[in-house]
């Protein structure tokens, strides 16, 4: 069974942007939203319920249980053996899989439509009626533990979790997902019930599907294993990050190849500016191979084997983030490079020809996304509890067309200055 601890950024637009052409909601009693999109060309259907806590919701001591919860819910429920929840859909060779992210966790499966009924019957189980043996608890520490030290012997991930601590100091937000050793060890089955208790909200809850089954069924079967949920509502208050300071760091470790993040806060996601700095990041260090740090620093020079920048916005507050490895020779052109292009963004507006590729790009690129139906209902889900939709590529594709060069560049001058930046480097040992 895999399961997936979304810890890198990756490519922006799926943690950031989401589209939909046609999708149905319905709301329980109990306050939990069904989401659906009908899709009449496929034997697969793809279901998850996605809760709005994450990593940044935990207190100091509870750094690493919005994640330790994820895996536990695997390990038993009132009715089921970890055996038994397990073998439930692997039997009907289907998947069940779970993630964590700072503002969200979410539980999900991929079967025959066949069998959804099943993979609902089993995501509510694992959801709202797991009973953490304290057995089960005392065998996936170690499991953790070893994922922690897994990461940590990946310089590109390590590298990742350690710049949050930079950007979010003394806050939640820059918190490792996994959390740390000490607070791992201290994980007992009432933590779990007390974070769950203290964070969780029906209204604050969303099953997305995406499969050929008509709307009506989706919610027959949502209400037969969700409808007995009891209704709950909690007060809880999310705080943003208040004082951002740059900060440059170099740390030696047992590497090859020098590590460098670069970057600073960011829009939040309810941020009228959000869509065209996407656009911006994307046209820097997006996943096409033309982007302009890839083509200058791998095409050109042959610096790096890769350079990503992303854009992750959060409820509150948001993180722009520049990653690569190199030659310790060439760190620091590299760094030069990459602030040439930041100049060259902020003095130099974008051309008309330039502007309208940039714009094409992005599109296609979103078109593109739509095609994952998997990848769909992660984004319905996580749009409708960010924003309360799902807006339609028409939409975006509005928005994206009225993006004017002079605002692309209003925004580089204020958020592409290294002055501002924060870096942290990993140095091979002498």
């Amino acid at each position: 069974m895999k399961r997936n601890n979304v810890r890198k950024r990756g490519n922006p637009k799926a943690s950031s942007l989401s589209t939909a052409e046609e999708y149905q909601i319905h709301t329980l009693a109990n306050g939990i939203r069904i989401a659906h999109k009908q899709v009449p060309y496929t034997q697969i259907a793809h279901c998850g319920i996605m809760l709005d806590i994450g990593s940044r919701d935990e207190l100091p001591h509870q750094q690493g249980l919005a994640h330790f919860w994820e895996h536990m819910a695997f390990k038993g429920t009132e009715k089921r053996s970890s055996y038994h929840v397990i073998n439930r859909l692997e039997n009907v060779g289907g998947e069940l899989n779970a993630y964590t992210t700072k503002e969200k966790i979410c539980f999900h499966a991929s079967v025959l439509d066949d069998h959804f009924d099943k993979a609902m019957d089993l995501l509510a189980d694992i959801t709202f009626h797991s009973v953490f043996p304290d057995k089960q608890i005392e065998r996936e520490r170690n499991v953790i533990l070893e994922e922690m030290s897994m990461y940590v012997d990946s310089p590109e991930d390590a590298i990742q979790d350690d710049f949050d601590q930079l950007i979010f100091p003394e806050h939640a937000l820059g918190s490792n997902i996994l959390g740390t050793s000490e607070t791992v060890n201290s994980f007992g089955r009432e933590h779990l019930y007390e974070f769950i208790n203290h964070n969780i909200d029906t209204e604050r809850i969303v099953v997305s599907s995406v499969s050929r089954l008509p709307f009506s069924k989706v919610i027959r079967i949502a209400e037969k294993y969700l409808g007995g949920v009891p209704h709950k509502n909690t007060s809880r208050q999310r705080n943003a990050p208040i004082i951002y300071t740059p900060v440059r760091q170099e740390r030696e470790r047992p590497i090859q190849q020098a590590q460098c993040a670069m970057g600073q806060p960011a829009y939040s996601l309810l941020d009228e500016r959000r869509l065209p700095f996407f656009m911006l990041v994307n046209l820097l260090g997006g996943p096409g191979m033309n982007s302009r740090f890839n083509l200058s620093l791998r095409e050109k020079y042959g610096f790096v084997y890769s350079i990503e920048a992303n854009y992750t916005p959060y409820l509150d507050t948001g993180f722009m983030g520049i990653f690569f490895g190199t030659e310790k020779k060439q760190l620091n052109k590299s760094i030069s490079l990459i602030n040439k292009e930041l100049r060259r963004i902020r003095e130099v507006p974008l051309s008309v020809l330039q502007l309208h590729q940039t714009k094409v790009q992005l599109m296609g690129q979103l078109a593109m996304s739509e095609e994952s139906n998997m990848s769909f209902m992660l984004m319905m889900a996580k749009s409708i509890l960010d924003n309360g939709k799902v807006d339609s590529l028409p939409e975006i594709f509005a928005e994206i067309e009225q993006i004017t060069a002079s605002q692309l560049q209003e925004i580089a001058i204020e958020l592409f200055n290294e002055q501002n930046f924060s870096y942290l480097t990993f140095l091979p040992e002498e």
